[in-house]
């Protein structure tokens, strides 16, 4: 008799079932997040054009790696609890604040979780660089430098760690954050296609759209 042994393959999570790519990074007086484009359906691009990062408010951005689906529900339930606070608090979310109630609402459904994980960036009252992530139960890190979310995180944490300087001024951290990301996401197979740059300052915010590879 032959005994026939299958190797079980890796099982996927599902929070890198549609790939991302993120970072955050705080500059002098200023603060950048960076989102790849790429939606997929684990190896097969369904678009190239699905962007996973949000603007909260003139000061407050945040990214959202993991399920499409559950960035959209999230995004539109971020917004709506945003726009309830404004009208109760007749003030505008600092981003401190909006992280607390982010991380919040991911707690709340911890038994039945969003499939998300979740990056803030933004600039507090002082103009001093604010920035967050968390698991998709809420649980919250603080930083000073850089934070990054999605399936190529062991890439950006290395390209981040090599690149960053402190006290960058918004053009140098604009150079800084894409090529991070760039040179991030070419090595993994699940993010990429192109990416979007956001520069948060106190006198209004700068983005722009990179191009990647597509192969």
């Amino acid at each position: 008799k032959y005994q026939v042994q299958i190797s079980e393959a890796r099982k996927m999570s599902i929070l890198e079932y549609n790939g991302a790519a993120i970072i955050a990074m705080g500059g002098k007086d200023c603060v950048g997040i960076a989102c790849d484009t790429r939606l997929g359906a684990q190896a097969q691009t369904v678009s190239c054009d699905f962007r996973k990062v949000f603007k909260m408010n003139d000061r407050t951005f945040v990214g959202l790696a993991g399920l499409a689906t559950d960035v959209l529900t999230m995004n539109n339930l971020l917004k709506f609890r945003q726009n309830l606070y404004e009208l109760r608090e007749e003030r505008q979310l600092t981003p401190k604040v909006f992280s607390n109630l982010l991380s919040n609402l991911l707690y709340e459904k911890r038994f039945g979780p969003y499939f998300i994980e979740p990056v803030v960036a933004g600039l507090d009252e002082n103009n001093k660089p604010f920035l967050s992530g968390m698991d998709l139960i809420g649980a919250p890190v603080y930083t000073d430098d850089f934070v990054v979310s999605g399936t190529a995180t062991a890439n950006m944490y290395g390209m981040c760690e090599t690149l960053y300087k402190k006290d960058m001024e918004p053009e140098e951290l604009f150079e800084t954050l894409s090529q991070a990301l760039l040179a991030s996401v070419d090595r993994d197979a699940l993010s990429g296609w192109g990416a979007v740059v956001h520069i948060v300052t106190k006198d209004g915010v700068i983005s722009r759209e990179l191009k990647g590879r597509r192969d």
